[in-house]
């Protein structure tokens, strides 16, 4: 087989597999996920945070909250920071996943329940009757 021949071979496979649905499924949920992230970042730091550094004594609210160990800052006030960040999305992706989409599901399986099954075609009607007149063959 000729190179130009494998190299065709593998650049069909990466199409086929690139562009499948769940693929580009999956790289819209990451890109919306990503710009989700941004804002509960924006949201932590540049409102919660500065209220909360309000609230509390310090100059520089959660950003100067410091601990100074021989001489060495360790800003613990940044790191309280990103765990507040941390706790907003994953209950955002709680409420989203486990609340929102579970009674999605819960919901399509009512009315999956709930419609009739529909009438049986005459293949199925010519079927029930053969098996019928076996049944009561001897």
């Amino acid at each position: 087989m000729s190179v130009t021949k494998q190299a065709t071979g593998l650049l069909d496979e990466f199409k086929a597999f690139a562009f499948k649905g769940n693929v580009v499924d999956l790289a819209v949920g990451v890109i919306v996920g990503a710009a989700f992230g941004k804002i509960v970042d924006s949201l932590v730091k540049n409102v919660i945070m500065p209220l909360i550094g309000a609230i509390l004594p310090g100059n520089q609210g959660y950003l100067g909250w410091t601990l100074v160990i021989n001489e060495k800052d360790v800003p613990y006030g940044l790191f309280i920071g990103e765990v507040v960040n941390f706790l907003i999305v994953s209950i955002a992706l709680f409420i989203f996943i486990v609340k929102f989409l579970g009674w999605v599901m819960r919901s399509k399986k009512a009315e999956a329940a709930a419609a009739p099954p529909p009438p049986p075609s005459r293949q199925e009607e010519l079927l029930t009757e053969i098996r019928d007149l076996l049944q009561k063959r001897p």
